[in-house]
């Protein structure tokens, strides 16, 4: 054999041999050391950081549900199909007359650009996250009152990856990934054809897509959440410019201004009944092990700070942000309130309605947690109570699971994901799965 070949030779046999240990690594991983209590409730324990070059993985392919097949209720409770056969829902609103809309949404397709976006394609259709986005809202009426929409048709399309949304005053109020805008809307009507006025622009673009709303208890602002366009600001913090933060826009004067940042992913958005503050569910960082660090659920006064992407859980710097720190920052950064376990990826958020599914679960806040691929062994994939005390603040108790059997008794396959939460007009808990295409209704039994 010649000395080019013998080169060849070596240089295809060291390729293989690193293909071969990055498969080796993505199979085995770096598991959990710690269960997911472990790193819940108010005081959770935050582990050393475990830095990985490669993700941890851990892909559940969908399996879809048989026929009668359904998620598994917490004692006391009930749960049945209000709708299915959707494609990819995940936003509801309940409107005024008891009509239900749901974004049937996921983030515009982009081309793979390196290695790395090809990986995360693959990623995401392996969880059944790869869909191209309907870019639309569904209308969904159950007129009887029965627990089940009997009627489902297209209000509204042509949006570009819609998720939050709010009514207000003859206005629905809808927020793509790139921007915030409304329609004249009275609720009953079957179709929009007015052609969308926009408010507001947003930062598109990079991940964490999806934009949620939230109207104000006075209905004079809309809340807006923006997810950072990266996991710590990898791609230069110019890029991150508006981003992973909650604006506040004032209907009336149709000014915006930030109202909370340093909120890596922030998603579900709701308002607290008893303490009339904001709150929301974040997603935290990546790339740390897969005990850490924990999603949050957390209040939003004005002004507030996370600390994303150099500082996390209050004492935590994080070494791999190149970017400066702003100077005093870590004088600012507040604790989250109430961790809900590491690479759980909580989305929806509501807070109880008095009794609506019993006084086990009258006051606290219900918490869909979608379920991340990177952790081993998958963790969330449910829904979950968390016991608020009278004053509005989170117990220091465990999350009570409300709604499991997403996955499979195996843990490598998931028959859906929980995202949304809604309540219907009668005060069921209404939960959408994306990846199985059905709208859930939570009662009491």
């Amino acid at each position: 054999m010649t000395s080019a070949k013998r080169n060849v030779v070596v240089f295809f046999g060291l390729i293989l041999a690193i293909v071969i240990g990055f498969l080796i690594y993505l199979w085995i991983g770096n598991p959990a050391d710690m269960t997911v209590d472990e790193v819940s409730g108010t005081d959770p324990v935050i582990a050393p950081a475990e830095m990985e070059r490669f993700p941890t993985v851990k892909l559940l392919e969908p399996s879809g549900w048989a026929d009668g097949a359904a998620p598994v209720a917490a004692e006391g409770l009930r749960v049945t199909r209000f709708a299915e056969g959707l494609s990819h829902p995940r936003s509801m609103l309940t409107l005024p007359n008891g009509d239900v809309l749901v974004a049937e949404t996921n983030s515009q397709q982009r081309s793979a650009k390196g290695v790395e976006d090809m990986v995360m394609n693959f990623f995401m259709k392996r969880v059944g996250a790869g869909v191209k986005s309907p870019d639309r809202i569904k209308l969904l009426r159950d007129a009887d009152k029965d627990g089940v929409a009997e009627q489902a048709s297209v209000l509204v399309e042509e949006l570009t990856s819609p998720f939050g949304m709010v009514w207000h005053e003859g206005t629905l109020y809808v927020a793509n990934t790139d921007a915030l805008v409304s329609f004249p809307y009275q609720p009953g009507q079957a179709k929009i054809e007015a052609a969308p006025t926009k408010l507001m622009d947003l930062p598109g673009g990079g991940n964490h897509w999806a934009r949620n709303l939230a109207l104000s208890p006075d209905g004079k602002q809309i809340y807006v959440s923006v997810g950072s366009a990266s996991n710590i600001g990898e791609d230069g913090m110019d890029q991150e410019k508006g981003r992973a933060a909650i604006y506040e826009f004032d209907i009336a004067s149709g000014k915006a201004r930030i109202f909370g940042e340093g909120i890596r992913n922030p998603t579900g958005l709701a308002f607290n009944p008893q303490s009339g503050e904001l709150w929301t569910t974040v997603n935290e960082r990546d790339m740390l092990g897969s005990d850490g660090p924990p999603d949050y659920l957390t209040n939003v006064p004005i002004g507030v700070n996370y600390g994303w992407p150099w500082i996390y859980w209050r004492f935590e710097y994080d070494p791999r942000v190149e970017a400066p720190m702003p100077q005093y920052l870590q004088e600012y950064v507040r604790w989250p309130e109430y961790a809900l376990g590491a690479h759980v990826a909580p989305l929806g958020l509501k807070f109880a309605q008095e009794k609506a599914l019993g006084s086990r679960f009258a006051s606290g806040a219900f918490v869909a947690r979608h379920g991340s691929w990177n952790r081993k062994p998958a963790a969330g994939y449910d829904v979950v109570f968390v016991g608020f005390d009278a004053r509005g603040n989170p117990l220091d108790e465990l999350p009570v699971p409300v709604l499991t059997g997403f996955m499979d008794d195996g843990g490598d396959k998931a028959h859906g994901r929980p995202t949304m939460l809604e309540w219907d007009q009668t005060g069921a808990l209404l939960v959408s799965d994306d990846t199985g295409g059905i709208i859930w209704r939570v009662t009491g039994s």
